[in-house]
């Protein structure tokens, strides 16, 4: 992984650091929760065990998403600070993993996503999100439209489990096609407009 940069302030600059590391200080505010449901919890060791195989053990959860003042940037970001079980959602039965007081943390630039089809929509009033609509999502915290995943030194005992990061290639293979189809269309159509027209006058 490329060493952790100081978080930029500026949004334009932002979208160009998508997986990339960058590292902040400030303090959570865990009164504005958000929860990103359902997950599976990101585990490259179990899932590496368990290639191949029909059944799997891997248990439902969420991530918990918390709004993060910046102390040096004068800005409030959302953290996902990683994967809680199903039965740990509600703060009141994680209350040691609810870090107090200013921290530094590495985290991992991810963008907004689009709905993907068959993914349910986010229902904010009953704070379940089901892809990032960092608009939204800030629109419902007050924060700016920021996001990092925290890694997995941000965890702490009876905490979330963070490194959460799922990388997502962009599939631009449809893009490449319409593109080539249509140079290969132009091609033919100018070709035929050139030599064919010259034989009917022959």
């Amino acid at each position: 992984m490329a060493e952790p940069v100081p978080l930029p302030a500026d949004l334009i600059e932002l979208k160009s650091l998508e997986y990339r590391p960058v590292r902040v200080r400030g303090h959570f505010d865990h009164s504005k929760e958000l929860y990103m449901m359902p997950r599976t919890i990101v585990d490259p060791a179990r899932e590496a065990r368990e290639a191949g195989r029909l059944s799997s053990s891997v248990q439902s959860g969420a991530h918990v998403i918390t709004p993060f003042h910046c102390t040096d940037l004068g800005v409030t970001i959302l953290v996902n600070r990683g994967f809680v079980p199903r039965k740990k959602v509600n703060p009141d039965t994680r209350q040691k993993g609810q870090i107090e007081g200013d921290v530094e943390l590495v985290g991992i630039v991810r963008l907004a996503e689009t709905r993907k089809p068959f993914v349910p929509e986010n229902n904010p009033e009953r704070n379940h999100w089901h892809y990032r609509d960092l608009e939204a999502m800030a629109k419902f915290t007050g924060t700016d439209p920021i996001f990092i995943d925290a890694d997995f030194k941000s965890t702490v005992p009876g905490g979330p489990v963070g490194g959460q990061t799922r990388v997502t290639l962009r599939n631009e293979h449809m893009q490449y096609i319409v593109t080539w189809y249509g140079l290969c269309a132009a091609t033919s159509y100018l070709w035929a407009k050139k030599f064919l027209r010259g034989t009917r006058g022959m």
